[in-house]
């Protein structure tokens, strides 16, 4: 079974061909183009054709040729390969490091979990869980520092008044 990465939802249908129309999760819908197959609900499905519509991605999924066929994704959640995304030099997958240990460097102490990668308008929080409550560091290389895969450790440069016995 491949590595599968969560990537979008189905919206609806679109046209009367059976394509598909998804909310795409990833940072551009491009992504969508190198793919050979979506996975829904565990099963691959080939890519026939993919391309950008305003803000969201249409899909043609091989056999599925009617709206009738395609309204059964509906609402359902869309997951790629990894392997078919390739990631430059020091890039990973968000989803990747959920779970890793959260240490600042500035206070020489492990702050808890991350959680989850939140977005906001100026740049996605991480939301690490730990001992004193929710802390939100902001994801820009000032705060994020060395991510440790074999550790499963991310190191970040907090600032004083970040954490929440600081306030």
């Amino acid at each position: 079974m491949p590595d599968l990465l969560e990537c979008g939802r189905v919206l609806n249908t679109h046209g009367i061909r059976g394509e598909i129309k998804i909310d795409p999760w990833c940072d551009s819908p491009v992504v969508f183009e190198q793919l050979s197959a979506l996975y829904i609900d565990g099963h691959p499905y080939p890519l026939e054709k993919s391309r950008s519509h305003k803000s969201f991605v249409l899909c043609k999924l091989q056999g599925i040729d009617t709206p009738e066929a395609a309204m059964a994704f509906k609402n359902k959640t869309v997951f790629l390969d990894k392997e078919e995304v390739p990631l430059e030099d020091g890039a990973y997958f968000l989803a990747d490091i959920l779970g890793f240990e959260a240490y600042d460097e500035r206070t020489g102490q492990v702050i808890g979990t991350l959680q989850e990668v939140r977005p906001s308008p100026a740049s996605d929080l991480y939301v690490i869980a730990g001992p004193q409550g929710e802390i939100l560091i902001p994801a820009v290389p000032a705060f994020v520092g060395h991510v440790d895969f074999p550790n499963r450790r991310i190191t970040f440069h907090t600032i004083e008044g970040m954490l929440p016995h600081e306030n």
